[in-house]
């Protein structure tokens, strides 16, 4: 008995545009005097729902070892599906994630690979059940491109934090057995749920870097509350991350206090980014200064750095929230219980809080600080990241580069 000709793969989180088509194969041979069939069921044939149009070449860089180093690469995306999107790619911000990936840093790279997960673009055709978003249209994608839909994060917008893990934009497993391909590439296809509008006086260049640093730092100062004008806001590490930080305290009316290791980016904390102070956290009477003064914390900082003295500095009831990745987190419970504070961690923000994020962006003016480069300064640009030579965001200029 054979089972129904059509199974549907995973139909939560499959894209529109594919099908689960089992096979058989049987064989028939002889045993005395009986004859014997036996049959074979595979699975996995994925074959296209929607015809609308053909698979586009697509050109991008890649890495194509744990080198990291990145050269011209040719692949196909997906089909265009009824829920899908195509984007012609015009910008894409340059992560650190960029480079852990494109290095094999964390072991699971999948190569070639194509980094890239603050894109910008231009929606160039869309498929026959996408409404929200038009052809023309300016939009962004971030650091997933989709979730199971069904889960109850996902109901709630918050497709980040999906029981069954978010499909990251590149170097993951898609659900039709694709590897995502990211940003530094000429378009991408991605359904329309993970897709974000623009408003049209916006900066394509200055959207992307919002896709990831930009919804980083927002995420946790809309959680744990950190907008109420009259606040105080700390801000750990002055890149990507931290000179976003530093921009929404501002506009959310905090006052806002800059902890550096040096002094080397204190003039242009306080006079390009408008903090209204800076702390080097090395100098021991500034921080004792500083003692249960602040409200919030944002902690931007991937290397390894002592956080007593930090939450030292919170009052009470304070909120830490920690958006960097160092390899170990270690603090005594008397920096913490005593003074009723909270230590959170966080990452990017769901669908809902990204798109609220790129209209509060636009309507009050605010503009990460960048680096605009071609595709062919993508190496070099990988290696100041390392060295923390940027200020404040590289963006890859692809449509103007990328030939």
């Amino acid at each position: 008995m054979r089972p129904p000709g059509v199974w549907v793969l995973d139909s939560d989180r499959a894209p529109s545009n594919t099908r689960f088509v089992p096979f058989f194969v049987s064989f028939v041979f002889s045993l005395g005097n009986r004859t014997l069939s036996l049959y074979l069921f595979y699975g996995g044939l994925v074959r296209p729902m929607d015809s609308q149009t053909k698979t586009e070449n697509c050109l991008g860089w890649a890495a194509t070892d744990p080198t990291g180093v990145l050269s011209p690469y040719k692949f196909s995306r997906r089909p265009l599906g009824s829920d899908d999107v195509s984007i012609k790619i015009t910008h894409c911000g340059v992560c650190y994630a960029d480079v852990i990936w494109s290095r094999n840093m964390f072991g699971d790279s999948i190569y070639p690979l194509v980094p890239g997960h603050e894109i910008a673009g231009i929606v160039k055709e869309v498929g026959s059940n996408v409404q929200r978003i038009k052809v023309g249209d300016p939009v962004g994608v971030g650091t997933y491109v989709n979730s199971c839909r069904n889960c109850e994060y996902c109901n709630d917008g918050v497709e980040v934090q999906c029981v069954k893990g978010p499909v990251l934009t590149f170097n993951h497993i898609d659900v039709d057995g694709t590897v995502t391909k990211g940003g530094y590439s000429s378009h991408i296809v991605v359904h329309e749920r993970y897709c974000f509008k623009i408003p049209n006086n916006y900066p394509l260049a200055s959207a992307a870097p919002l896709l990831c640093a930009g919804i980083t730092v927002y995420t946790p100062m809309i959680r744990y509350n950190m907008n109420q004008p009259g606040k105080s806001l700390g801000v750990i590490g002055l890149g990507g991350l931290g000179h976003m930080a530093v921009k929404f305290g501002k506009a959310f009316g905090l006052s806002v206090t800059v902890l550096s290791t040096s002094t080397s980016k204190k003039e242009e904390a306080l006079s390009l980014l408008g903090a209204d102070n800076f702390v080097v956290t090395s100098d021991q009477e500034q921080m004792k200064g500083l003692s249960k003064s602040l409200d919030f914390i944002i902690d931007t900082a991937s290397g390894d750095h002592p956080f007593d003295p930090y939450l030292s500095l919170l009052k009470s009831a304070g909120v830490y929230a920690l958006v960097g990745f160092p390899s170990e987190i270690k603090f005594s419970p008397a920096s913490l219980s005593p003074g009723m504070k909270t230590f959170a961690g966080s990452v990017t923000g769901g669908t809902k809080m990204i798109q609220e994020m790129i209209g509060f962006c636009a309507a009050r003016k605010i503009y990460p600080q960048i680096e605009v480069i071609p595709i062919q300064y993508a190496n070099e640009a990988l290696e100041r990241l390392v060295k923390k030579d940027v200020k404040y965001r590289f963006v890859i200029d692809i449509e103007n580069s990328l030939k």
